[in-house]
């Protein structure tokens, strides 16, 4: 019989991810209602935004009736409409997890949020019992499925009306036992401009992601996303981006820098939507004009000067869309390739004695760092939304930096001169503004739990590596 008068409520069970909901149902003589399905109620308690895209009953006139033990790649919302159901649940991801078992009776007033991977399996205990389930996928005769066996020793489970006098499919009984099943893999992650500075230190640090090279995925071009399998993968890292700020001041550069930096990530914005995928994308201080005393904040109104700034804070816009979103606003990036860092340290080899431009003023970003970032905002999921990250350490010139560097290989800091902006450019055509100040203020992302390392600290292994 359906319990009344319970609260909304939501328990963690044995199996990482499946969850048990008491369900409120409200009845009388004449019958009962319930709220079977209530987004913003559930996702208060605790329950995944899941975004369940189809709804689907399986009807069963008899005591007995007993489906096969199946694993689906997708979310699943369960429920019992009539009557009263035995629900086992198998753990078939790859993972400590593999082959756990969680049993549970379940009528009207209970519900049950099954992730993808989980294999789901029931017994009628009613006769004219409907199972009510919501999944957010469309099912496709293409998609990935795992099966255990119903009679399976190893799992052990206790039918309450023993198989031998239940109703089974011939499919469901021929299914493998547990030593047999193929785990179902987990989603990927995949990495866009697999080949830039960030590119390259993510490989390092995520070798189980999947990376795309330009030539593998052409971000400019819409039908790569059309054509592209995104079912397979719940997170893309957005480290492909036009930034030849100069060359954005052109004519040919502009619409460059619009192409890649704007509507690709409208595209890629309007893919992971539609897919339910995370998309970790890379701002930078240029959406900034610099002309404040203070460093910046994530929520500080944009104010790019240029093109190249233009366009990233019109991608921020559209990465802001996506409802799971990481947008990392980042400073003074330096990595394997070509950068700062290395063009200063080949000047001192050489015994080049350079101008340097002293009155912006900024942190070093390394990549090792923002990668680490990347994966820490990944796995411990705090709020969606935009964080700053660069190195931390005092405000410093490129002058002041150059100098460093110089020290650091032993030539004499003093044969770099400081240079106003203005002094530097002078009687050059098509510069790109530059913000003054590119300080960013880490206290968001410290408060998530990670502390990054200083840029000094980073420099100098960065120069003895």
């Amino acid at each position: 019989m359906t319990e009344f008068g319970k609260s909304l409520g939501i328990q963690e069970t044995s199996i990482p991810g499946l969850l048990i909901l008491d369900l409120p149902v409200h009845g009388d003589s004449r019958g009962w209602f319930k709220e079977n399905w209530q987004r913003e109620k559930m996702r208060a308690a605790g329950l995944p935004d899941f975004g369940p895209v189809q709804n689907n009953i399986s009807f069963n006139d008899e005591i007995g009736v007993t489906r096969g033990i199946h694993a689906e790649p997708w979310d699943k919302f369960v429920s019992v409409a009539s009557g009263k159901i035995f629900g086992a649940w198998v753990d078939l991801r790859e993972g400590e997890s593999f082959g756990s078992v969680f049993t549970a009776e379940i009528d009207a007033s209970t519900a049950v949020f099954v992730p993808r991977g989980v294999a789901n399996s029931y017994q009628t205990l009613e006769a004219d019992t409907a199972y009510v389930y919501l999944v957010n996928d469309h099912w496709s005769p293409d998609a990935e499925y795992t099966f255990v066996n119903l009679a399976d020793e190893t799992i052990g489970i206790q039918w309450p009306i023993p198989l031998e006098n239940a109703l089974l499919s011939e499919k469901d009984q021929a299914h493998p036992r547990l030593d047999a099943v193929v785990p179902m893999r987990p989603k990927k992650t995949l990495v866009l401009g697999a080949n830039g500075q960030l590119g390259l230190a993510l490989r390092k640090v995520m070798p189980e992601a999947d990376f795309a090279t330009r030539e593998e995925f052409d971000v400019t071009t819409h039908s790569a996303y059309v054509s592209f399998p995104w079912r397979q993968y719940d997170t893309v890292i957005n480290a492909s981006a036009f930034t030849a700020v100069d060359a954005a001041e052109t004519p040919e550069g502009r619409a460059s820098a619009w192409k890649t930096n704007v509507t690709a990530v409208g595209w890629l914005a309007k893919a992971c939507t539609e897919n339910r995928i995370t998309l970790v994308h890379i701002s930078s201080d240029y959406v900034f004009d610099g002309s404040a005393t203070l460093p910046y904040r994530e929520d500080e109104p944009l104010s790019p000067l240029g093109v190249y700034g233009q366009t990233k804070a019109a991608a921020d816009a559209l990465v802001e869309t996506v409802p799971q979103h990481f947008v990392l606003r980042t400073s003074w990036v330096i990595g394997e390739g070509d950068n700062f860092v290395r063009t200063m340290a080949s000047l001192a080899e050489r015994g080049i004695k350079p101008s340097v431009v002293n009155d912006q003023v900024g942190r070093l970003t390394f990549t090792q760092d923002l990668a680490a970032a990347i994966q820490h905002l990944l796995a411990t999921r705090p709020a969606y939304g935009v964080y700053n990250l660069s190195n931390e350490g005092p405000a410093s010139s490129w002058a002041d930096i150059a100098s460093q560097v110089y020290e650091l290989l032993g030539h004499h800091s003093g044969d770099v001169t400081g240079v106003t902006t203005a002094e530097y450019f002078a009687g050059k055509e098509g510069i790109a503004p530059r913000p003054l100040n590119s300080m960013l203020d880490l206290s968001k992302i410290i408060s998530t739990g990670l502390s990054p390392a200083s840029w000094q600290e980073r420099l100098q292994q960065y120069l003895s590596s």
